[in-house]
């Protein structure tokens, strides 16, 4: 008996410790910090940031240009007796060598001039830097958008929730009339029927609401990088926070200046610019200057050979043209022209449609706050009726159809209150990442 005790005291001390070991954590949190974990959790961003990286080291490689070009070689030898023969072959005679050999070497060359194709190729490196932040700022302005949908998304459910919540207490008190009346003879079987049934369907919704607010606490928790466990509770103050809106031409305006498709259509062109006067610089000659130094044993140069070192060095300065770029650069010009009409097409193309996508953001936020002053009207007049018909069915005076109608017409109005809330902050969230200052 007592090891039976001693077990079933462990066992429950098992269970209880993963209980609490499973147990949900509720975490209350900002959008502002939701979006921080998630910027530092995502992976896309981690690899865009590694683009930048590879983009700067690159630059660094193209600044090598400008250093001189430096190389050195040693070497030791075992040179042979050297065998002289006549022109038939009939006689030899062998020459006694130093046998052994060594140089040293150094070369050094700097371009001087080669149409400023050095300093171009280091610009079109800092150019390459900067598509890659472009590249990053558009990650990060997607998922702040996404993550903030999402925050927004879970908000407005546990505002749909507590509306429901609030409607079943409402629910279950109409019931409980209705009961009575039921009990008194005063009305039918029916009407009973239709108040467990509004009650059910409430009850079903709200469970719905739920499992809809558990699906996207996890797709949540795992952008921002929290456990499965971590129940996330959004912050009600961000309702308080009313959005200052300027006119549409201040937000055309920040558009065109930052956007990071536009920018980056902009730098793509500098792009194709700076390798264009890096095709010019083909046509022109390259000037370069040079030194060497060279110490070489034995020296074979005199006969016989002397087992000595000699000693030699060079300065000078070198000029080339390749003559086949009067022919083949035209043609690479042509090929660099055409891209830079094409990026000047595909940018007006692009700022046309950034117009049409700001004025879209622009008349939806308008739209937004329209419906929400509308439906603020909308649910102060369901809510009116909904105690006006509620006194007279109380007094015999309403049907419970009636009932029923205006409240299934208080419930639908304080959804679209509250979810015109959240939609005012999400649209005009939308409306700054469009513009690229999200």
């Amino acid at each position: 008996m007592h090891k039976t005790s001693y077990i079933a005291v462990l066992l429950f001390l098992v269970f209880t410790s993963v209980t609490f070991s499973q147990e949900n954590v509720t975490s209350k949190l900002t959008l502002e910090e939701v979006i921080q974990l998630a910027l530092k959790n995502n992976q896309a961003l981690k690899v865009s940031d590694k683009y930048i990286s590879i983009a700067q080291q690159q630059t660094e490689i193209n600044k090598l240009q400008q250093l001189p070009n430096i190389s050195s070689s040693v070497n030791a030898s075992y040179i042979g007796d050297v065998l002289i023969l006549d022109k038939d072959f009939s006689n030899s005679t062998t020459v006694d060598m130093p046998h052994f050999g060594n140089t040293f070497s150094v070369q050094a060359s700097q371009v001087i001039f080669k149409g400023n194709a050095v300093n171009n190729a280091i610009k079109i490196g800092f150019l390459q830097e900067e598509l890659a932040k472009l590249d990053y700022r558009d990650d990060e302005l997607s998922i702040r958008l996404l993550v903030t949908a999402t925050y927004l998304d879970l908000f407005k459910l546990y505002n749909q929730k507590t509306v429901y919540n609030q409607n079943i207490v409402l629910a279950q008190e109409r019931l409980k009339n209705i009961n009575n009346f039921y009990n008194q003879g005063m009305v039918t079987r029916n009407e009973v029927i239709r108040g467990e049934l509004q009650l059910t369907n409430l009850k079903q919704a709200v469970e719905t609401i739920s499992n809809n607010i558990s699906i996207l606490n996890k797709q949540l928790a795992t952008a921002i990088g929290l456990s499965d466990a971590t129940i996330i509770l959004p912050d009600e103050s961000l309702l308080e926070e009313k959005p200052i809106v300027q006119d549409f031409d201040f937000y055309s305006g920040e558009g065109f200046a930052n956007n990071p498709k536009i920018k980056t259509t902009q730098v793509q062109t500098e792009l194709v610019k700076k390798t264009a006067k890096i095709t010019k610089s083909e046509m022109l000659p390259a000037f370069v200057a040079f030194g060497g130094y060279n110490m070489q044993r034995p020296i074979t140069s005199t006969s016989p050979a002397l087992d000595m070192y000699s000693n030699s060095w060079q300065v000078g300065v070198g000029l080339s043209f390749d003559i086949e770029s009067l022919y083949k650069t035209p043609k690479k010009l042509k090929l660099n022209n055409l891209q830079l009409d094409q990026m000047k097409e595909i940018e007006l193309l692009q700022k046309q449609n950034l117009d049409v996508e700001i004025k879209a953001a622009y008349l939806k936020y308008q739209d937004a706050v329209s419906q929400s002053n509308t439906f603020v009207e909308s649910k102060r007049l369901a809510e009116e009726n909904y105690y006006i018909i509620e006194k007279k069915y109380l007094n015999q005076l309403a049907l419970a159809v009636d009932m029923l109608d205006a409240s299934n017409a208080k419930l639908d109005a304080e959804l679209n209150y509250t979810n015109s809330e959240i939609n005012i902050l999400y649209t005009y969230y939308n409306l700054l990442r469009t513009i690229g200052k999200l």
